[in-house]
């Protein structure tokens, strides 16, 4: 079972996807490996939630500080990294647990999915073109040449409005062409999302940040401006790094920090349910079911429900997944 075998914890922000990963590990037995690509960063702790060394309980991490906040990686660089990981696992017959809140780092891990090349030339004039004008003009661009493409991406989300338009100009394609069908590369591969009741979710997140400023967020961030952190492309856009350097150059007061914090990650979390939502072979299941870990393994060794249903315990409250 453990040769093929690599399972996928998934769902919104403040699900209770680490803790979940962890007890899997335990079981299985398994090892986490790491699909936030924020938590690559070291010093990023708690502004990222960041599982401790204690909370980890002795199970092996992969991909947790392996980058300085002045470095970036990408997508396709993650994948490499994180599949290398899984073989790892596999090659000492443990199972590979991946962890993470985000859809394209999850598919772009686990599904037959090959990046198109980079031109830095046509890259650079992309970003500089992004600088003069702005996300929404690229953005603008973007419907102009590939309508699909633009409805997937905001119009706020630079960095991939930049790439999108360099692969439709390297391939002469549209972008949407280049994501993959859901066909895992992992035979064995089951995935398992966290279903939490959005009013549920939005105050475990506000919850969150309070305990985030309260366990020296605002200390954080003003140790990795010193570290390098505006200096790199990827590291200062985590959730809740802005408002928080608003808030150290005196542009936001510390209440009104938290609360852009907490905002912004409510509106990531319903993004992040949507994305996993249109993957019909995640199973998912109640967050707060008081055997969670036993109904996990139950999926995880094959006796698997209708990948559209949520599991059903004593109590559920939950029954087809949403849209």
């Amino acid at each position: 079972m453990v040769e093929s075998l690599v399972v996928a914890v998934v769902g919104p922000t403040a699900a209770g996807k680490s803790d979940l990963s962890v007890a899997l590990c335990k079981q299985l037995p398994g090892e986490v490996v790491n699909a936030d690509a924020m938590q690559v960063y070291r010093g990023m702790d708690i502004g990222t939630a960041k599982i401790t060394p204690a909370e980890r309980a002795g199970v092996p991490h992969h991909l947790l500080d392996i980058l300085d906040v002045t470095q970036t990686a990408t997508v396709a660089d993650f994948q490499q990294l994180a599949r290398a990981a899984i073989d790892d696992c596999l090659g000492r017959q443990v199972v590979p647990v991946l962890t993470g809140g985000s859809a394209l780092y999850v598919r772009a891990i686990l599904d037959d999915f090959e990046f198109p090349g980079t031109d830095p030339a046509v890259r650079e004039r992309l970003e500089a073109e992004l600088e003069d004008h702005g996300s929404g003009a690229l953005h603008a661009k973007l419907a102009a040449v590939d309508p699909a493409a633009a409805r997937q991406i905001l119009p706020s989300n630079g960095r991939r409005i930049v790439r999108a338009l360099e692969v439709i100009e390297l391939t002469g394609g549209p972008y949407v062409a280049t994501l993959p069908e859901r066909t895992y590369i992992y035979p064995g591969a089951v995935t398992l999302g966290l279903d939490v009741p959005r009013p549920v979710l939005e105050e475990r997140i506000n919850r969150r940040v309070d305990r985030m400023f309260e366990q020296g967020f605002v200390d954080e961030v003003r140790s990795l401006l010193g570290h390098g952190l505006l200096d790199g492309v990827t590291a200062h856009r985590a959730l809740g790094y802005s408002p928080v350097i608003a808030l150290l150059r005196g542009e936001l007061s510390e209440a009104e920090a938290r609360e852009k914090t907490a905002q912004t990650t409510r509106r990531f979390a319903r993004r992040q349910d949507s994305w996993f939502r249109k993957d019909p072979r995640i199973t998912w299941l109640p967050w707060d079911a008081p055997d969670l870990v036993d109904q996990a393994l139950h999926v995880v060794r094959g006796n698997r429900p209708a990948s559209h249903d949520v599991v059903e315990v004593e109590g559920a409250r939950h029954v087809d997944a949403r849209g």
